[in-house]
């Protein structure tokens, strides 16, 4: 996988730090036009690097990344993750106090109100942190919206769409992020038909929930909303559940969202879902229909793009709206940058946030490491999590490289017996003749601190043999890792 767009003109060098392309001023000014990871991660290292800088942002600091997608999301998902711990609890010997041993598996519920309000503070909470970091760090703040009107001139826009400032630029980052996609039959209301960014209004927990899309976002919000305790139908137009993801995973999360109680709906397009007196009401493709009290739309999101003068200026559009960048993140127009989710180079605010770190170092003249996608460590953060680096098993064998694969049930783990886990595994590619680690999948709680050791070792060329070798402490999750490096020993030999 390449974050290379093919059919990108190379665009011409940017300026070398402290120099302007009019060559009358000594300190380089850039402008950021969004506030989330790529475009805050951009602006500190640009202040840093002593430049001039100027971030625009019209929703809050952190932008959807903080405020309405990741940080609000994973907060909910904590939650739920205390309520399939506490499922647990009648087998490791724990019951609430005046309860039969037998009760206390049902015995906690959720307050969804109280639990919305908290994700909301946290979120706000970490805006204001990152508003007083960029303070701090001398970045000048404008509330409103950014629209280039050349590539060295920034008009910002007011609420009222008029121009409330005007900014000259020797570099300018679009960092403008993405927006969800919605469905012309599906139309989210706020109230019963809900995109993902509406969830947190919610005042009780829905009586049935539908969740139309089976994608990260939907297999995520629908694992939550059902340790919860909602009843959910989860709606997939594909044959399975995250059908993007190691096959292997998405079939461990399957099944134990079914043994939980989860309706899946497998090869089941949804085309229209229409409010009814009490709830929702979704129609499929092969004329089935769904009732629910409420319904989540999570079909993808698209790139928000349109308006902020990109055509105006010749910075190349690829299909679906997205920004074309370069691994150093260069558009097509010289002097101008994207990072995020605009791109569309991959929807994940670490992306987004080295993307902006290498177009400011890239702009600035300092010493530039090109995006390598393929040392990027991703999570989904279902019960248990799928955590995932480097090249895929499909990947592999569609590209006829020849590896062997190492797989390890967490099952079979003595710290996973003592808590009680038996869903997941750790499972790793290693090249057949090097035994260089290619790629790792880790299901298992937590997966996303279990897979950096893996990480290391595809960013780092590893082998497997290397890893083998390595102490781990007894009894740990993470022994399962050293385990299965141990298995690809034997494989190979």
């Amino acid at each position: 996988m390449t974050s290379t767009t093919p059919g990108l003109a190379e665009p011409s060098p940017s300026p070398e730090h402290g120099s302007s392309r009019e060559g009358t001023q000594a300190t380089p000014r850039v402008v950021v036009i969004g506030g989330g990871p790529g475009g805050y991660e951009a602006a500190l290292v640009a202040s840093r690097a002593g430049a001039e800088v100027t971030l625009v942002e019209r929703t809050g600091l952190g932008g959807a990344a903080v405020l309405t997608d990741v940080v609000p999301s994973k907060t909910l998902i904590a939650t739920a993750e205390w309520m399939t711990i506490a499922d647990r609890a009648a087998e490791l010997g724990i019951r609430s106090v005046g309860l039969p041993a037998d009760g206390v598996a049902h015995a906690h519920e959720v307050d969804l109100a109280r639990v919305n309000a908290r994700v909301v503070e946290l979120a706000q909470a970490q805006s204001d942190d990152i508003r007083a970091r960029l303070e701090r760090e001398g970045v000048h703040l404008v509330d409103g919206t950014g629209r280039l009107e050349s590539a060295e001139q920034v008009s910002v826009l007011g609420a009222d769409g008029a121009v409330v400032a005007e900014l000259r630029a020797d570099v300018v980052l679009l960092a403008t992020g993405a927006v969800p996609r919605t469905l012309p039959a599906a139309e989210p209301d706020g109230e019963r038909i809900l995109s993902w960014t509406q969830l947190y209004g919610l005042p009780a927990l829905p009586e049935r929930l539908i969740v139309v899309g089976s994608g990260v976002t939907g297999a995520e919000f629908a694992g939550a909303y059902n340790a919860l305790g909602a009843d959910v139908v989860l709606v997939s137009s594909r044959d399975r559940v995250l059908p993007g993801e190691d096959a292997d995973a998405a079939h461990v999360i399957e099944e134990v969202f079914r043994g939980r109680g989860m309706t899946v709906m497998g090869r089941s397009r949804a085309v229209s879902v229409t409010r009814t007196d009490d709830g929702v009401l979704v129609t499929l493709e092969d004329g089935r229909e769904v009732t629910g009290s409420h319904c989540l739309v999570a079909v993808g999101s698209v790139p928000s793009t349109a308006g902020i003068g990109l055509e105006r200026v010749g910075v190349r559009l690829g299909r679906g709206g997205h920004i074309e960048v370069d691994r150093v993140s260069r558009t097509s127009v010289r002097g101008v940058y994207a990072a995020g989710d605009c791109t569309g180079v991959l929807p994940l605010a670490s992306v987004a946030a080295m993307q902006g770190r290498i177009a400011m170092a890239h702009a600035l003249g300092d010493a530039v490491t090109p995006l390598d996608l393929g040392t990027v460590a991703a999570n989904i953060f279902t019960a248990p999590e799928i955590a995932t680096v480097g090249a895929s098993e499909r990947s592999l064998e569609e590209s006829g490289t020849q590896f062997v694969t190492s797989r390890l049930d967490l099952g079979r783990n003595p710290r996973a017996k003592m808590l009680g886990i038996r869903d997941g595994f750790v499972k790793v590619f290693a090249h057949a003749s090097t035994g260089i680690v290619l790629g790792g999948v880790v299901v298992a709680p937590r997966a996303g601190e279990l897979i950096f050791p893996l990480t290391i070792a595809v960013a780092q060329r590893l082998t497997a043999d290397e890893i083998a070798q390595s102490f781990t402490v007894y009894p740990s999750l993470s022994g399962s890792v050293a385990e299965v490096a141990r298995i690809a020993h034997s494989l190979r030999s």
